[in-house]
């Protein structure tokens, strides 16, 4: 969906590598395991995901082990499956300060071949499922990419408003990009 980092980016759910068909498929979804380091890895490494993220280049197994490890109960991830292949994730994470916790950060992120056919949208609706009606959360924020239309568009499909745009704040392929601030409120 765009470009990942410390600040909530929600992936490449789409990219403008790609270009979406409009086959829409239905993903299994489920909670990430440790088992699924591999196949996440693989996914994050992948041209058009690292395109719409702040990743760098050549994650390692290890370190997605690490994350998957680290991740508590203030973090909802998920992962979208297709004939037991993983496709893409999805993390909602709650904000640990008491005068934040009515605050969850998505990130989201597909297999580049998988991108356009509605499984981000699949995956971003549990999350938001998730935000609604499990923990109550009245504002999930979000950043991406300001050239990432498609993702912008998923979003924007989905609630969420552009709040802000952070000039030159994202740096990829060697150029700087503007990143958007995204939310969706629920008061």
């Amino acid at each position: 969906m765009h470009r990942a980092g410390p600040i909530a980016f929600a992936g490449n759910a789409m990219t403008s590598t790609t270009s979406p068909s409009s086959e829409k498929i239905q993903p299994q979804l489920r909670s990430v395991r440790p088992s699924d380091a591999e196949a996440l890895c693989t996914i994050f490494n992948m041209p058009g995901f690292r395109w719409g993220t702040l990743r760098m280049p050549f994650e390692r197994v290890e370190q997605v082990e690490r994350r998957i490890a680290k991740s508590g109960q203030e973090t909802t991830w998920i992962v979208a499956e297709l004939d037991g292949r993983v496709v893409g994730h999805g993390s909602l994470v709650v904000q640990g300060s008491p005068r934040r916790s009515h605050i969850g950060e998505i990130n989201i992120g597909l297999d580049d071949a998988f991108v356009g056919k509605g499984i981000g949208s699949a995956i971003l609706g549990a999350l938001l499922d998730v935000a609604d009606n499990w923990r109550a959360l009245k504002r999930v924020e979000l950043t991406v990419y300001a050239d990432n239309e498609p993702a912008v568009r998923l979003y924007t499909s989905h609630g969420f408003e552009v709040e802000g745009r952070h000039v030159k704040a994202g740096f990829t392929d060697g150029q700087y990009h503007d990143l958007l601030s995204m939310a969706r409120l629920r008061f």
